[in-house]
C-alpha cells in the first residue's frame, strides 16, 4: 500500500508539482487573453505567486532550473531559426545602429549612476554596467503569435542583441579576470583564438553536420532530439569558449535556419514544445526569484531598484527612439524593437550572481535587480503586445505582394499521390510553395484503376492518402482526401482538376526512375492538353530542406506566359520559406522581368544571362550534388516554347541522376485570373 501524500508546503511530490505547473500554464493564457494582458507576463506573476518567496507553494528546485534553463535556450533558438540570414546579411547596417545605442546608452547612464550616485568601486559600477546593458528577448513568443517575425524591426532587434549581448559579455569576462588579476597578454590571446574558433564550428560545422544528418535519417523523431542535440552542443561550445549560453543557442539556431523550413513539420514540433512546456517553464522560474518583499524591507533596495529600472526603460527606450528615426520605422515598429530589447531576464541574471558572488556587489543590488527585472517585463510585454498586434491588422488590412500576385481564395494545390516512396516528398513541396496567406486546404487525390482494382489496391490508396494527411497536418495544413476510380489515370486527374477549381497540380517521379522524352510527350498530349493548372513535375533526391541552392532555367520570352508570375510566386515561396538561395538563367530580357518581380520580396537571388543551350553542359560544371535544378517548360503551343525542352530529360538522366528536379509547365491561356494578367501587363510596361 502507498504512503499517504504529505500536503505540507512547498509542494514537494514531484507528480503534484508538475501538476500545478501545468494547470498554471494552462489558466493563465485564457484569463490574461481575455483581459488583454500578455499571457508571458502572467506566467512570471504566477512564478512570483507559487515561489518561495511568495505562498511559497512550490521550492525552485533543480527541475525549475533544468527546465528553465532549457525554456531560456529555445527562445533564443526560435529567434535564431526565424532569423532569415539573406534579410540579417541585408539589414546587418541597421542592426549596427541599434546594437550600438542600445549597448551604449545603458551602458554608460547606469554605470555613472552607479558610481556617482550610488556609492560603488569604479569596476563595480563597469559591471554594473554590463548588467544593464544586454537584454534578453523573452518576448519574441508574441512575435510569432502575430506571426510578424518577419519584419524588419525584429530582424534589426535581434541582429542588435546579438551585438550588445556580446560586447557586454565580453566586458563582464574582462572585468572578472581583473578581479581576479588574471588579464594579461594571454588572457586576450586565449580570448580570441576561443571566439574564433566558436565562430568557424557555428558557421560551418553546424550546417555541415545537420545536412549531412537530415540527409541521411528521415525519421521524425531522429531529427527532432538532433535538433536538441545541437541547441544543447551550442550552448556548452559558447560557454566553453567564455561566451554566454544564450549566444551559443542563438548561432545555433541561426547555423541551422536553412536546413529547417518555417513550413516543415520539424519546425512545427520544435516550436510546439518550445512554446508549450520549456519556455512557460523558464518564465514561471523567472518569477520565482523576485522578492516584492524586499522592495519594502530595505530603503537600499528601494533605491537600488528605482534607479536600475528607471535607468534601464529610459536608456532601452531611448535606443529604441533613435533607431526608428534614424531609420524610419514606424511607432509600432519602435514598440516592437523596445518591448524586444527592454526585458531584463537571464542575461542580467547571470551578471548579477557574477558581481554577487565576488562580493562587487550587495544583497540590495541582487534584490534591487529582481524588482528590475519584474518591471521590465511587464513594460515589455505590453509594449511588443500592442506593436506586434498592429502591425498584424495592417498586414490584413493592406494588401501585400504576396496578395497582389494570387488571392488566397484562388490557390488550389492538388498532389497526386500513388506511391509510398514520393508521397512525403510530394506533401513536403506542396507545404512549401502554398501561399502563406492562403486558407485553402491541399488535395491529394489516388486514382484506382476501376476495370481490374482489388480489395488491397483500395488499402493501399488508404494508406497513401493517411500518410499525406499526417505530413500535412505535421505542418498545420489539412488534406481534403480524394479516391478516385477510373479506367484512365490521366482522365481521373483532368476530371479532378476541373471540379475542384484545380490552380497548382503537384506530381512525382520516382527516386530511382529517370523521365523520359516519351513521358513529357504523353504528358503534353495527355493531362498538359486537357487541363490548364501549373504543372509541378518533382524527383526528391534528397530532402528538400537540405538542398543549398536552386538553379531555374527559365525560356527566352518566359514572361510572356500567362502563368509567369504564379509559377515565380511559388518559387519565390520556397525561398521565403526555407532561405534557400534562388539562381536564375536566362537572357537577359526575360531576368529583367523577374528581377523587377523579385525587388517586392527579401529573398536570395542571382541572375545569370544564358541563352546558348548547347554550353549547358559546360556551365553545369558549377552544380552540386545538393542542387535543386528547376526547368521551366512550356507546351507544344505555348509562346515560350523551344526545340531544347526536348532535350531536358536526357540531361536530367545523363548527367544529374544524383540531383533533385522540378520541372514546371505554366498555365496558359484559358484560365481567367485577372491579377495575374494586371501583374505581367504592370510589368511589361515597366
Amino acid at each position: 500500500m502507498s504512503s499517504i501524500m504529505n500536503f505540507s508546503l512547498p509542494v514537494t511530490d514531484p507528480v503534484t508539482q508538475f501538476l500545478l505547473i501545468l494547470i498554471i500554464i494552462l489558466i493563465i493564457p485564457i484569463i490574461f487573453n481575455k483581459i488583454k494582458i500578455p499571457s508571458l507576463l502572467g506566467l512570471i506573476i504566477a512564478g512570483i505567486a507559487i515561489g518561495p518567496l511568495g505562498l511559497n507553494i512550490m521550492a525552485k528546485d533543480a527541475s525549475f532550473d533544468l527546465f528553465g534553463t532549457a525554456g531560456l535556450l529555445f527562445i533564443m533558438f526560435l529567434a535564431g531559426l526565424d532569423t532569415d540570414m539573406t534579410e540579417f546579411k541585408k539589414n546587418s547596417a541597421k542592426s549596427a545602429v541599434f546594437g550600438v545605442s542600445t549597448f551604449l546608452f545603458p551602458f554608460l547612464l547606469s554605470a555613472a549612476v552607479s558610481y556617482f550616485l550610488l556609492d560603488l568601486s569604479l569596476i563595480s559600477s563597469v559591471l554594473v554596467g554590463a548588467m544593464i546593458a544586454p537584454h534578453t528577448p523573452i518576448m519574441y513568443p508574441i512575435v510569432t503569435k502575430f506571426d510578424v517575425q518577419k519584419n524588419i524591426a525584429v530582424s534589426v532587434t535581434l541582429g542588435g542583441t546579438l551585438i550588445t549581448n556580446i560586447v557586454s559579455f565580453v566586458i563582464i569576462i574582462v572585468v572578472v579576470g581583473m578581479s581576479t588579476g588574471d588579464v594579461n597578454q594571454s588572457f586576450w590571446v586565449q580570448l580570441s583564438i576561443s571566439v574564433v574558433i566558436f565562430a568557424a564550428i557555428m558557421a560551418f560545422l553546424f550546417p555541415l553536420a545537420a545536412r549531412f544528418f537530415f540527409k541521411k535519417f528521415q525519421d521524425n523523431i531522429l531529427q527532432f532530439i538532433f535538433v536538441l542535440v545541437m541547441l544543447f552542443l551550442g550552448a556548452f561550445v559558447a560557454e566553453v569558449a567564455g561566451i554566454e549560453k544564450i549566444i551559443g543557442a542563438l548561432f545555433a539556431g541561426m547555423a541551422l535556419s536553412r536546413l529547417i523550413p518555417r513550413t516543415s513539420p520539424l519546425m512545427n514540433r520544435i516550436q510546439f514544445v518550445g512554446n508549450s512546456i520549456f519556455i512557460p517553464f523558464f518564465l514561471i522560474s523567472v518569477g520565482m526569484l523576485v522578492d516584492l518583499r524586499a522592495f519594502v524591507k530595505d530603503f537600499q533596495t528601494i533605491k537600488v531598484a528605482i534607479f536600475l529600472t528607471a535607468i534601464a526603460l529610459i536608456s532601452k527606450y531611448l535606443a529604441a527612439w533613435i533607431t526608428q528615426k534614424w531609420l524610419g520605422f514606424s511607432v509600432d515598429q519602435r514598440r516592437i524593437i523596445n518591448g524586444l530589447s527592454t526585458a531584463q531576464a537571464a542575461a542580467t541574471l547571470a551578471v548579477v550572481m557574477v558581481g554577487y558572488k565576488l562580493e562587487m556587489l550587495n544583497d540590495a543590488f541582487l534584490s534591487g535587480t529582481l524588482i528590475m527585472i519584474l518591471v521590465t517585463c511587464t513594460v515589455a510585454a505590453l509594449q511588443t503586445q500592442t506593436g506586434s498586434k498592429n502591425i498584424a491588422q495592417q498586414k490584413v488590412s493592406v494588401p501585400d505582394a504576396e496578395s497582389d500576385n494570387k488571392s488566397s481564395e484562388e490557390e488550389r494545390i492538388l498532389i497526386s499521390v500513388s506511391n509510398f516512396e514520393t508521397v512525403e516528398d510530394l506533401v513536403n513541396l506542396s507545404t512549401m510553395i502554398k501561399s502563406q496567406s492562403s486558407k485553402q486546404e491541399l488535395y491529394a487525390l489516388n486514382i484506382i484503376n476501376s476495370n481490374r482494382s482489388t480489395a488491397s489496391d483500395d488499402q493501399n490508396a488508404t494508406k497513401i492518402l493517411d500518410i499525406a494527411s499526417e505530413v500535412a497536418s505535421a505542418t498545420d495544413n489539412s488534406i481534403h482526401r480524394l479516391m478516385r476510380y477510373d479506367v484512365n489515370i490521366i482522365n481521373g486527374i483532368t476530371n479532378v482538376i476541373k471540379e475542384n477549381h484545380i490552380t497548382d497540380l503537384v506530381l512525382g517521379v520516382y527516386k530511382k526512375k529517370g523521365i523520359s522524352s516519351a513521358f513529357i510527350g504523353s504528358l503534353n498530349e495527355g493531362i498538359l492538353a486537357k487541363s490548364n493548372s501549373t504543372t509541378f513535375i518533382y524527383k526528391a533526391a534528397q530532402p528538400i530542406a537540405t538542398i543549398k541552392s536552386h538553379r531555374i532555367f527559365v525560356p527566352e520570352g518566359g514572361e510572356k506566359e500567362l502563368g509567369f508570375s504564379s509559377w515565380l510566386l511559388k518559387l519565390t515561396n520556397i525561398a521565403l520559406n526555407s532561405g534557400t538561395k534562388l539562381i536564375f538563367y536566362s537572357s537577359e530580357k526575360t531576368l529583367s522581368y523577374i528581377r523587377e518581380f523579385q525587388k517586392k520580396h527579401t529573398i536570395d537571388c542571382e541572375f545569370v544571362e544564358f541563352t546558348d543551350w548547347d554550353d549547358f553542359l559546360i556551365l553545369s560544371r558549377d552544380f552540386g550534388k545538393d542542387d535543386n535544378l528547376i526547368f521551366v517548360l512550356s507546351r507544344k503551343v505555348g509562346l515560350s516554347y523551344h526545340r531544347y525542352m526536348c532535350k531536358v530529360p536526357d540531361y536530367l538522366n545523363k548527367y544529374f541522376q544524383q540531383n533533385s528536379f522540378i520541372l514546371i509547365f505554366p498555365m496558359q491561356l484559358g484560365i481567367s485570373i485577372s491579377h495575374i494578367t494586371e501583374e505581367v501587363e504592370a510589368i511589361s510596361r515597366h
